[in-house]
Formats: structure tokens, sequence, C-alpha cells
């Protein structure tokens, strides 16, 4: 099939929003790219197997840790991929990229294994996908900030609410229009119980799992069966816990609604407030206030207790003084001082695509702007330009939510300068920019790139 056959095959071509019509086209003309893959778990199958509706992609080549989610992946990717033909398979990912024959690379590991595989594919030629937080340092992320600029890759970040339809509207119907006039104050939230309590006994991981290359750089940790799959976001050594999960999000949703920066200051508290009995340490209860140039924006998680508004779990309000504009990956709500209110749901699209009906563990509603985030990446590989979701827009996101973890740690106010990637007067504070990498790692900044 010839690559406008298979735009006009594929649902491409059915309700497409507008702003991606022009994208989806470049992806059909482009020549069949070469993708690999380090990280297939959970949302890397997700990442992936949008990639494969979008594009005529062929997988070669997929990296894990877990020699059982790895062939698990394989097998899905061969019975989803048009050539049928099953990826190469490898346990270390540097194996992977020394091949160097691969045009787009995705990393979609835990938060402390973003970096090193990031600047490796970049260095071998490869444009990159890299899931958020981007780093699980603020070092990490500027040395992988300078190293997509010093090869030229194009790398976007898996901040997909910078490409979600109903959320585009609502910028550009509701905020750009100036429906909500002078906003004032931002919230940003998430109330799901989403962090595990339990202890279980550490002891010898599985025969599958190459447990210490899972933890990598990470300060070591015994293995225990809450870590993974899919558990490491409730342990500190291998991620930025909920604010680096679902904080991120949200925040870089406002900052993108809004044209906002970098934040110039970071204030967080917080901690264990009810889960304490677990293995688990990362916070159940914190606030952090990122204040940026005119407008604070405050940020609250618990993992306990109800949502103030059971419609919006996890989500955001911004509040003008002509109205207040709440949204969500479900949809949103304009709420106008006068005049009657507006509200949109999510499109699933799950009559253009059936597959995602029946996708293990697939966020329904979140896999429509999965495919469009990987349609602007694919557009901005053509253009070589940069994508809605570059490695700079992650950067500072990760940044700010990185800073609101060390001032709850701390204890007191952090101020940010951006463009010389300090903290401003707090030698202390600037001790943690860089955590210790586990031998025999190295860390990227200590690299010249």
């Amino acid at each position: 099939m010839d690559r406008r056959g298979f735009l006009r095959s594929g649902a491409m071509g059915l309700a497409l929003p507008s702003a991606f019509r022009a994208k989806a086209e470049e992806a059909a003309d482009q020549a069949v790219k070469r993708v690999g893959i380090v990280g297939p778990g959970w949302y890397g199958k997700v990442d992936l197997l949008r990639l494969i509706q979008v594009a005529p992609v062929e997988v070669v080549s997929m990296a894990d840790v877990d020699k059982r989610m790895l062939a698990e992946a394989a097998d899905i990717v061969a019975g989803r991929q048009a050539s049928g033909k099953k990826p190469r398979t490898y346990g270390d990912y540097r194996e992977m990229l020394k091949e160097k024959d691969l045009d787009i690379v995705l990393v979609a590991t835990p938060d402390h294994w973003h970096a090193l595989p990031m600047i490796a594919a970049v260095e071998a030629g490869a444009d990159v996908y890299v899931q958020k937080p981007i780093s699980v340092d603020i070092a990490e992320g500027t040395a992988m900030l300078r190293a997509a600029r010093k090869h030229g890759r194009v790398v976007q970040v898996g901040t997909q609410r910078r490409s979600t339809p109903h959320l585009i509207e609502a910028r550009d119907e509701i905020v750009k229009s100036g429906k909500l006039g002078k906003i004032g104050f931002a919230e940003i939230y998430c109330y799901y119980h989403m962090r595990g309590n339990g202890s279980p006994p550490e002891g010898p991981p599985p025969d599958y799992l190459d447990w210490e290359m899972f933890v990598g750089p990470a300060p070591m940790r015994g293995y225990n069966p809450s870590i993974h799959p899919r558990g490491w976001r409730g342990y500190m050594e291998f991620s930025n816990g909920i604010i680096g999960d679902m904080c991120i999000h949200m925040l870089d949703t406002v900052r993108w609604m809004l044209d906002l920066g970098a934040p110039r200051t970071v204030s967080s508290a917080g901690g264990i407030v009810m889960g304490k009995g677990g293995s688990s340490n990362t916070t159940d209860t914190q606030v952090a206030t990122f204040e940026f140039d005119g407008l604070d924006v405050v940020w609250q998680h618990r993992t306990w207790g109800s949502s103030p508004d059971p419609q919006y779990p996890w989500g955001g309000t911004l509040y003008g003084d002509k109205g207040t504009l709440k949204f969500s990956i479900n949809g949103y709500d304009f709420i106008p001082n006068q005049g009657p209110s507006i509200h949109r749901d999510v499109t699933m699209e799950l009559e253009q695509y059936p597959v995602d009906k029946t996708e293990k563990d697939l966020e329904r509603q979140v896999a429509p702007a999965v495919r469009y985030h990987m349609l602007d990446f694919l557009s901005a590989i053509a253009n070589r330009s940069k994508p809605v979701a570059d490695i700079e827009q992650g950067y500072h996101s990760t940044t700010a939510c990185i800073l609101a973890n060390m001032s709850q740690k701390l204890g007191r106010s952090l101020a940010w300068d951006a463009e010389n990637h300090r903290i401003v007067g707090d030698d202390e504070a600037n001790k943690f920019l860089q955590r210790p990498y586990r031998d025999p790692w190295t860390h990227p900044s200590a690299a010249s790139v």
C-alpha cells in the first residue's frame, strides 16, 4: 500500500481535527521510518502502538530489562505492524543503539532511565520521543537539552495535553479569545488514590528481570514486587513521585495555554501523612506554588480522601475576571460570569480505531492525544522544526516539578535562574541539582555533550 493509501484507508481521513490534517498528510508522505523503543512496558506500548496507527513505520528493535515483558511486546508489535515482522530484542539499550539503523527512538522507561538512553539515541542520529518527566534530576535535563541541540535532533516529550483536541479548542476558543478576561490564578490538582501503601518483603528478583540493570544509575534498593512492573512511581529512587507523574501534565498544560516560561520561584510543603506504614517513599499529600511573572499556579495532590469536584479528580482550573475554565483529559467546562456555560467531552475515536476497544490497559480517552502528539512529532521531523512539546518545554516543566520536591524536602522556597540553570543564593539547594550516580554509570553532566 502506498503512503497516501495508508492515510485514506485508515481512520486518519475520518473526522480528523483540522489542526492535524496537514500533519497526517506529512506523516503519510514520509519514507518509512525505522523505529526502536527502550522500555516497551505499559506506556511504552501505548506510545508505540499509537505511532503504528498514524504512520507507516517499521518497528525493528526493542530493549528492556524484563525478558518476559519484552517478548510479549515483540509479539504484539508483530501482530500490529504492516510487515508482520517481529522486532529484534535486546536486554541492554546500548546494544540496540550500536546498530545505528534507527530513525526514531522512543524512551518509555522509569524516570531514572530517561536521560542516558535519550542522549545516546540522539548521538546515534535518531530523533526521540521521550516520556515525561524528562529526567530524575535537573542536571540530567540540562544535559538532555544540550545534547538535542548539539546533534540537531527532534525531541518530543510525552506531555500530550498539548495535542489533545478539546484542550486545543479550550486554549484557542476560551483562553486566547479573551473569554476568561484577565487570568489571575490557576489551580492544578490530582486526588487519585494511586500510591501503594503495602510493605511486601524484599527478595530475589524473578529470573526474567535484570534487577541490576533496572536500578542502573539510581541508588540501589532491594527488589520487591510492588516496584516492578508499574509500581516504581511510588519510589523516589526511580521517579519524581506524583509531582513528576501527574503535576507535570497539568502544569505543562497551563504553561502552554498561557505561554508561560520557567517559574521564578517554587515552594512546596507536604509529606507522607496517611500512608506511613508502607514501603513507598513518595508523598501522599503535597501542595506546591509555582510563581510565574504575574501569575501563581498552585498544585495539590492527596492520595486519600475525596475530590472537591468528582467530575475533576485530576485537572486544572483557570480563574479570570470574566469566567472560569476547568479542564481535564476527559473534557472542559467554561463557566462565564454572564451567559451560558460551555461543556465539551473528549472524543475517544473508538469507531475510527476499533482496536482501542480491546487493547489491554489502554487509557482510551488518552489514545487520540497520543496519536496527534505522534503526528506533531513526525511533522517536526519532516520539517526539522521544534515539535509542540519540544525538549526545552519538557525541561522547563520537569525542572519546576523537581524544584517542588526539593523545596518540600528542604522546607523553604527556591528562586530559579532558568538562564543559568541554578537556584539563586542557595548553595545547599544547588547541591541537589545533580544526584550521585551509582557505579559504573556516569552522570551525563560529566560528559561532553
